[in-house]
């Protein structure tokens, strides 16, 4: 794929994302959410970011199965397509936390936008490890529920049985999707390191430690909030009784 079609790839995903915020903020939304409207339109957007790439992640190995193969060299130029799209939506939602949030709530979002920007460029820059950024895009498939997930929470319906659901989903899609996901492509990074050059190596391994470090505190924080705290309650009112 030409540095041209990447520009323009990553230029209208952009504008696209950025399109998608302008349309949500112009939806009715619910009252509770109004007092965070910023908030609002970004989970949003990053929800429909989600949906469209879990999608288009899975399509990817289902339509070209050589990739899982060879994770270095093989792939199409609908995987590569899906990797620039998702370096555009990762450069606006940079720009749009920057702008809209203070540092100090963000950083740790910031940061792991620039890494992801970092090592999805060098893949689609390159024409190479496509396939290995294509494996790390399989964590929007929990990222669907993570999002919706934060939207009925700002909605004010974090409670109840279809946000009960959700959090079981949530959890379940989040060990499997990011996870295992991230433990295999480590695994898949020590195994392939001959094939691998130094400073690709380095900045993968240096990606997926920080990645497996905020993944696993996620979701420590995910079950302690949707579980934990849910069954310390229950117990207090036993007690009560």
């Amino acid at each position: 794929m030409e540095l041209s079609s990447v520009i323009l790839t990553t230029a209208g995903s952009i504008g696209f994302f950025r399109l998608v915020n302008t349309v949500v903020g112009k939806l009715p939304m619910p009252e509770s959410a109004c007092r965070n409207a910023w908030r609002w339109r970004n989970y949003s957007t990053s929800f429909v970011h989600s949906f469209i790439t879990a999608i288009w992640a899975v399509l990817c190995f289902f339509l070209h199965p050589q990739m899982a193969e060879d994770l270095i060299e093989t792939h199409s130029v609908f995987s590569h397509a899906l990797v620039s799209l998702s370096i555009g939506y990762f450069i606006y939602d940079f720009l749009d936390m920057v702008v809209n949030q203070k540092l100090t709530q963000s950083w740790e979002l910031l940061f792991h936008h620039i890494v992801v920007i970092t090592c999805f460029g060098l893949s689609v820059l390159s024409n190479r490890y496509v396939g290995f950024a294509v494996v790390a895009l399989l964590v929007e498939v929990n990222s669907v529920f993570l999002h919706l997930r934060q939207m009925m929470r700002l909605a004010g319906n974090a409670t109840g049985t279809l946000y009960r659901v959700n959090s079981i989903i949530n959890l379940g899609t989040y060990v499997v999707f990011r996870i295992n996901t991230l433990a295999w492509m480590t695994r898949w990074l020590v195994l392939n390191r001959d094939n691998v050059p130094l400073v690709a190596y380095t900045l993968g391994s240096v990606g997926m430690a920080i990645m497996t470090t905020m993944n696993i505190v996620l979701f420590c924080r995910l079950l302690r909030s949707d579980f934990l705290k849910n069954r310390t309650r229950e117990n207090k009112k036993e007690k009560d009784i």
